[in-house]
């Protein structure tokens, strides 16, 4: 899902989590698009091809090999470095690359090798907003799926449309059986489907289901069991399941697609709030 921010949503990113650091597993190198092959720390005109381990608003880790003359070069600059990210655009396909100002300030053995070590970096300077956006979202999603983890979205056409949802109609599997069903609402860790059973064969049995995006797209396999029904009014062939996610196997991408929509709703009510106001001071104004 596209995610345009303002200038105030972006320095709130910033704020709120300039001292979290981030640590890129595989699962976080795929969400943010990382390209680890065109990572590298410029310094004196030279780039040293490296792995980014973590990283914050103010620092980051890397990995290199510090037996290819990077740490004498880092000391011949005062320890004074760039450090290039490279993520990768589904929109164009060209990489977002940005450079971030830093300075070396020490470096320990990589596990038991002895030829790659962590080099810790510290920022000289804030980082451009591309980076901020890019992970910003992701952090802000790690701290909403607590925070809002109730926080129910029901599927509309508006919602499957501002979500970037494929279709509502998606495939389960039940207990290793195939089957359709209907989306009928989402949130960080549980979604409801409607479904042709009867819900006391259907209760604590476990599934699978995928669901689909547009913008870019992605597709997600969501794992949980069936926790309680709700019967569907004037369908007696059809029931409501409740699904509780397994908390531990839901997809970062997934969560940054749930806390992106909330995020892009509360903004949008808070604007309409604003408008409000304002016309509403200007009418007592006017009398």
């Amino acid at each position: 899902m596209n995610v345009l921010l303002t200038s105030q949503q972006i320095k709130t990113y910033y704020e709120r989590h300039k001292a979290t650091e981030l640590t890129f597993t595989k699962e976080i190198a795929e969400v943010t698009g990382l390209i680890s092959k065109q990572t590298a720390l410029k310094c004196m005109g030279e780039f040293w091809p490296c792995l980014i381990y973590a990283t914050s608003f103010e620092s980051a880790k890397i990995v290199a090999n510090t037996k290819s003359g990077l740490i004498q070069k880092l000391q011949e600059a005062n320890n004074a470095g760039s450090l290039k990210f490279s993520f990768a655009n589904p929109e164009t396909g060209n990489p977002i690359v940005i450079f971030v100002g830093c300075r070396s300030v020490g470096y320990t053995p990589y596990g038991a090798s002895r030829d790659m070590g962590i080099i810790s970096l510290q920022f000289t300077q804030r980082p451009p907003d591309d980076l901020i956006v890019i992970l910003g979202q992701i952090l802000d999603a790690h701290v909403n799926s607590v925070l809002r983890r109730g926080e129910r979205i029901i599927i509309t056409n508006d919602t499957q449309r501002r979500l970037s949802i494929r279709s509502r109609d998606i495939a389960i599997t039940i207990q290793g059986v195939p089957r359709q069903c209907i989306l009928r609402d989402i949130s960080f860790y549980g979604v409801k489907v409607i479904i042709m059973g009867i819900a006391k064969f259907l209760e604590n049995k476990d599934v699978e289901l995928i669901i689909e995006f547009d913008e870019p797209s992605q597709s997600f396999s969501l794992k949980g069991k069936f926790v309680r029904s709700e019967q569907v009014e004037g369908r007696k062939e059809l029931v409501a399941m409740a699904i509780a996610l397994d908390e531990a196997a839901v997809p970062m991408g997934y969560k940054t697609r749930i806390n992106n929509y909330i995020s892009m709703v509360r903004a949008d009510n808070r604007w309409q709030e604003q408008s409000q106001d304002q016309s509403g001071a200007a009418a007592d104004g006017a009398v």
